[in-house]
C-alpha cells in the first residue's frame, strides 16, 4: 500500500461513526446513506460525507440503486486494514516491552546504588 492509502485508511477507520458504519454494513451486507442515517446519531448529509471518506480509502464501494447508492464493504481492503493495524499493534507491543526492560534495568541500577553495592 502507498503512504497516501495508509493515511486515508487510518483516517477512515479512526472515526467512531465510520467504524460503526462499517459494522452496520458488514452486518447487513449493504445499505444506503438514508438507511444508515436512521440508525446513527448523525444527519444523512454527514453519513454521505463519511461514506465518501470510506470510499476514498477503498473500504466501501457504491452501486446505483434508483436515486441513491447502495454501499457495501470491500472485504479485501478491510482485511488489509486489519492486517496493517495488527502489524502496527505488534510493533508497539515490542517497543513497550523494550521500554519496560530499560525501565527495569534503570530501577535495578538505582536499587543497587541505594544499597551501596
Amino acid at each position: 500500500m502507498t503512504t497516501t492509502l495508509d493515511d486515508d485508511l487510518w483516517s477512515a477507520v479512526g472515526d467512531p461513526i465510520r467504524r460503526r458504519m462499517l459494522d452496520l454494513l458488514l452486518a447487513d451486507g449493504q445499505a444506503t446513506a438514508t438507511s444508515l442515517s436512521r440508525r446513527l446519531p448523525v444527519t444523512r448529509q454527514a453519513i454521505a460525507k463519511h461514506l465518501h471518506v470510506l470510499d476514498r480509502a477503498g473500504l466501501v464501494h457504491a452501486s446505483p440503486a434508483g436515486r441513491e447508492k447502495r454501499y457495501r464493504v470491500d472485504e479485501t481492503q478491510l482485511a488489509r486494514a486489519i492486517a496493517q493495524l495488527s502489524s502496527v499493534g505488534a510493533a508497539w507491543d515490542a517497543r513497550l516491552r523494550r521500554i519496560k526492560r530499560i525501565a527495569e534495568a534503570i530501577q535495578r541500577s538505582q536499587d543497587q546504588h541505594d544499597t551501596g553495592q
